[in-house]
Parts: C-alpha cells; sequence; structure tokens
C-alpha cells in the first residue's frame, strides 16, 4: 500500500485521490482528515492519474463552489435526491 506520511499517520493515496474525486468533499475536509492541503492533493492527484483523467478533474473541481467550503456557503451536509424515500 502507497501511502502519504503526515506528521502522526499515514493516509492510503487510493483514499486521498477517492476523497478529491469526489466532487461533494472539500478540500478542507481532505486537509482536516490527511493533513494535506490543496496544492499537495493535486499534485498527488496529478503523479498518480493518468494525464487525460487529471485534465477532466481539474477541469470538473476547478472553480467548483462544493470543493471550497469557503464558495459552497453552508455547512455540508449529505445530498440526498429529492425523490429518496418517497413511496409511489
Amino acid at each position: 500500500m502507497i501511502c502519504a506520511e503526515n506528521n502522526e499517520e499515514q493516509y492510503p493515496l487510493d483514499r486521498i485521490i477517492e476523497m478529491a474525486w469526489e466532487d461533494r468533499t472539500p478540500f478542507e475536509a481532505i486537509s482536516f482528515q490527511t493533513g494535506l492541503n490543496e496544492s499537495e492533493v493535486i499534485k498527488i492527484v496529478r503523479n498518480h492519474l493518468k494525464p487525460s483523467s487529471f485534465k477532466l478533474w481539474r477541469k470538473r473541481v476547478s472553480g467548483r463552489s462544493t470543493k471550497h467550503r469557503c464558495k459552497f456557503g453552508r455547512t455540508l451536509t449529505k445530498h440526498r435526491c429529492p425523490s429518496q424515500g418517497k413511496r409511489k
């Protein structure tokens, strides 16, 4: 298992990449859990994805309000589809 080292713990790179790939996980949450800032996360993703996948990811997350908690404007909660849990 390949890990990114923090002062206290090690985090699997696949988990860091997974959190970065998720649209609803802000960089602040990744930083809180791993101790890595946004630029360090971007470097990890760049080094471990194919160039085309990295370009698609950067295009998708650049300026996305949900990837930056201060731009999102409220605390994050779990996403729930309006039709989820409704019976017909």
